[in-house]
């Protein structure tokens, strides 16, 4: 182990001690936010720990044999030492590695809820049905994980489709297994509205917003404009009789959200905001995030919503993530929601390119 690897675990053990007697204190008990950022980062300091304790006890015996090796003469006895020996350094070699895959630090936005928009790109008609076909399949996903999910607005089209759908997701660990879906989902496939049987390539974009906090973005009344004004439909039609639907404009940035399923304007109003509150977050991440690029890269791509991550090919029953150039004939299962390999394979090499940098930084 060297020097670097050692001072780090070092000032891990000392922290997690710190937190152990923090999480203890009446005071901050009492403060509900403080107490569960503490027991949050105690927790995930605790694997780390006792990873080091074991390490530190094979490095002790792998000590003790050193003495016997030395003291013993006997041709047996010192061929079982050596043997035992080299299954020391073999396990030794093993905890080093998880030691280092432990230092890797999760993000904290991981354990957040989402916002999620689905919006027909080129295409016309055909990209606001597939609009409607990743809804079900991430619905289905959803499900299948014991998330819950509600939507936020939808703009239907006359057969099926969605120009855009918001929705959000509520559950454990929702943004960091849903993450890389940002980007643009590209379909070929023959439309229903096709009548000479030609595949056509439509595109829908995809956002996922880690869902913020009042206490993560602050937003002022006064850079606030919101309108009120009647529902409407698909078509024209009246999906209700009062003006009940809000549109919130961020004066400071321009950002515009319309909320209209609810047939309350306060609840509308407070989704409206909801995704408002998402998008300047996202905004000030992605800030963050750029000024760290400068030093060096962090994650799968960009995340860049202009960046074509995926295509769904229907003829030939298959799906391919251009990031990890992973492709899966099983299309038609991943579009009932079998989400659970590509997640795991796009979040494996995010893993391993943050350990590489890890690792980098530690020699």
């Amino acid at each position: 182990m060297n020097e670097h690897l050692g001072q780090k675990l070092k000032q891990a053990a000392r922290r997690y001690l710190e937190l152990e007697q923090q999480i203890a204190l009446p005071e901050v008990i009492a403060d509900k936010k403080l107490y569960k950022e503490l027991l949050i980062e105690y927790n995930n300091l605790r694997p780390l720990v006792e990873l080091t304790s074991r390490y530190e006890k094979l490095c002790a015996d792998e000590e003790a044999l050193e003495g016997l090796l030395a003291s013993t003469g006997q041709a047996d006895m010192r061929k079982l030492l050596e043997e035992e020996q080299q299954e020391l350094a073999v396990r030794k070699e093993e905890l080093l590695k998880e030691i280092k895959e432990s230092l890797v630090p999760q993000d904290p936005l991981d354990q957040k809820n989402i916002i999620m928009e689905i919006r027909a790109g080129t295409g016309g008609e055909e990209a606001a049905l597939f609009v409607a076909d990743l809804f079900r399949m991430y619905q289905r996903y959803i499900e299948s994980r014991g998330w819950r999910s509600e939507v936020i607005s939808a703009h239907p089209t006359e057969i099926g489709g969605f120009k855009e759908i918001v929705f959000s997701v509520e559950g454990k660990n929702v943004y960091g297994d849903l993450r890389f879906e940002s980007g643009v989902h590209r379909v070929q496939r023959v439309p229903v509205t096709e009548a000479s049987g030609r595949i056509h390539t439509s595109a829908v974009t995809v956002a996922v917003l880690p869902e913020a906090e009042e206490t993560d973005i602050e937003i002022k009344n006064e850079d606030l404009r919101i309108d009120v004004f009647r529902s409407g439909g698909p078509g024209g039609q009246s999906v209700n009789t009062t003006d009940s639907a809000v549109r919130v404009t961020h004066l400071p940035t321009g950002l515009v959200v319309i909320c209209q399923d609810e047939k309350s304007q306060h609840k509308n109003k407070a989704k409206a905001l909801k995704v408002l509150r998402a998008r300047l977050f996202e905004i000030e991440e992605k800030r963050k995030q750029e000024e760290l690029a400068q030093a060096r890269r962090s994650q799968i791509g960009s995340g860049d919503r202009s960046e074509r991550i995926r295509t769904y090919n229907f003829p030939q029953n298959r799906l391919t993530d251009h990031r990890i150039n992973l492709t899966l004939y099983k299309l038609d299962r991943i579009m009932e929601g079998e989400l659970d390999e590509i997640i795991e394979a796009l979040k494996l090499s995010s893993h391993e390119e943050r350990l590489v940098n890890q690792t980098m930084e530690s020699t």
